[in-house]
């Protein structure tokens, strides 16, 4: 659709904010202005896209991914991750500050991302800045430059050039700077003592490499946030929770004024430890993937607003780092990189075992698109079907079949341990502020800053 003109896109299910219903959305010069009752908007010279039955979604928000450019261009990059984000109906993504050389832990940084992405994005993209020992002076001329908050391992994160916070001071300097510019800190919260001092067995079980990641590394990181985030008053957000047993430390923190939210990820959410074969690296992320009934734990907690958002975590790397097997890899869990790319397949992977266990594509959608996009401040432009929103739209089948297929997802590299599986529910099309994505044609995605 040529910006300035109009089209009016009609399902008989869209998700509104207030629910699923029969309705006609106007979409003009990129926005959204006007939602309607099915069939209740002459359609005229307009264009008009009759959905049928197929879901009308507001794209997803995906504020955890790792794009790795510049630097690390064979892992990934943002045409590769952007083609991919589009395919999966995701329309925004926030970029991690590390795995890219450099990192963006400082306005040059910040600086060569935003030219090497400069008209290579499929969707629109914005960064997080970086929280190491020793740039606390960076933290607030990065702020200004527009990130959406500050990432920091609490343990080593696999890569030299973005070290961890590894002293409770190193910690205590970052929060306090964050707080006193009122920036959001999100963390990556393990905790090396309890990692150092867990077994640690190289080879191809992965109940040795579960057992080298134990719960008790969450907990303990997490422990020590919280009470650097009530000394400091920072505001936090712990990543990627994948063992349960953080929940009721988040629970009192927050019943104790701390500004503290949470998130976890499809993987952690339709993956179980039971199911991992041995050998196949490509399941390995950190957090580790837990049990069955750790898995119920955090869908429960999902259900009753416990997490902020689900998002995918993307942070791929070249077969021969995952040590895949199949690629003449060892398959040894302990050596294999950590990290699992599903930037095009969250939707429908959180959509089959959402339907499984009774959810609405309603609440998908708010785990998904709202909660990510009020996590960064951008409630009022993306996540929601609503009028004066970007019209960052997908239409969804959630009745639809996909069996995955590595080799043919956008990703720069064919490694996912939801390879054979088969996802209900397929992305039939996309749209960026009322433009169609078409991954063989032009871009038209956007640099965006922290509103």
């Amino acid at each position: 659709m040529p910006i300035g003109d109009s089209t009016v896109i009609r399902s008989r299910r869209v998700v509104l904010p207030d629910g699923e219903r029969p309705a006609d959305v106007l979409v003009r010069a990129g926005k959204i202005e006007q939602v309607a009752a099915h069939g209740a908007l002459p359609v005229g010279d307009r264009q008009l896209t009759d959905l049928g039955e197929v879901a009308l979604l507001p794209g997803l928000v995906d504020t955890h991914v790792h794009v790795n450019e510049p630097g690390r261009t064979d892992w990934e990059g943002f045409a590769s991750a952007t083609k991919a984000a589009a395919a999966g109906g995701v329309t925004t993504i926030v970029d991690m500050p590390l795995n890219s050389v450099p990192p963006t832990t400082t306005v040059a940084g910040l600086d060569a991302k935003r030219r090497t992405a400069d008209g290579q994005t499929w969707v629109d993209l914005g960064f997080w800045g970086g929280a190491v020992p020793g740039n606390t002076g960076d933290l607030e001329p990065l702020h200004r430059a527009g990130v959406f908050g500050f990432k920091s391992f609490l343990a080593p994160s696999g890569v030299d050039e973005f070290p961890h916070l590894a002293t409770p001071a190193d910690l205590e300097s970052a929060l306090a700077e964050q707080a006193r510019i009122g920036a959001l800190a999100i963390i990556h919260a393990e905790d090396p003592a309890v990692l150092e001092a867990a077994p640690q067995v190289p080879g191809t079980h992965y109940r040795d490499f579960l057992a080298s990641r134990p719960d008790d590394a969450e907990t303990a990181a997490v422990a020590a946030l919280l009470a650097a985030a009530r000394r400091t008053g920072a505001r936090v957000h712990v990543l990627h929770v994948s063992s349960a047993a953080v929940l009721p430390l988040l629970r009192q923190a927050r019943a104790d004024g701390v500004a503290v939210t949470a998130e976890t990820c499809p993987h952690y959410l339709t993956l179980a430890a039971e199911e991992v074969p041995d050998g196949d690296t490509a399941f390995k992320c950190c957090p580790p993937i837990r049990d069955e009934s750790n898995r119920d734990l955090l869908w429960q907690a999902l259900a009753d607003g416990e997490f902020a958002a689900v998002v995918s975590d993307h942070s791929p790397s070249t077969p021969d780092l995952k040590l895949l097997a199949r690629h003449g890899g060892s398959g040894d869990f302990a050596a294999a990189w950590g990290g699992i790319a599903s930037l095009q397949l969250g939707l429908p992977a959180v959509w089959t075992e959402a339907r499984r266990r009774g959810h609405t594509l309603a609440d998908v959608v708010r785990w998904m698109s709202a909660g990510p996009a009020a996590l960064v401040g951008l409630t009022g432009t993306k996540g929601a079907v609503a009028p004066g929103y970007d019209a960052d739209l997908v239409a969804f089948d959630p009745d639809g079949e996909l069996t995955v297929r590595a080799e043919r997802l956008h990703h720069k590299n064919p490694v996912t341990p939801y390879a054979g599986r088969t996802l209900t529910g397929l992305v039939r099309r996309t749209w960026l502020r009322g433009r169609p994505v078409d991954p063989d044609g032009a871009p038209h995605g956007r640099q965006i800053v922290r509103p």
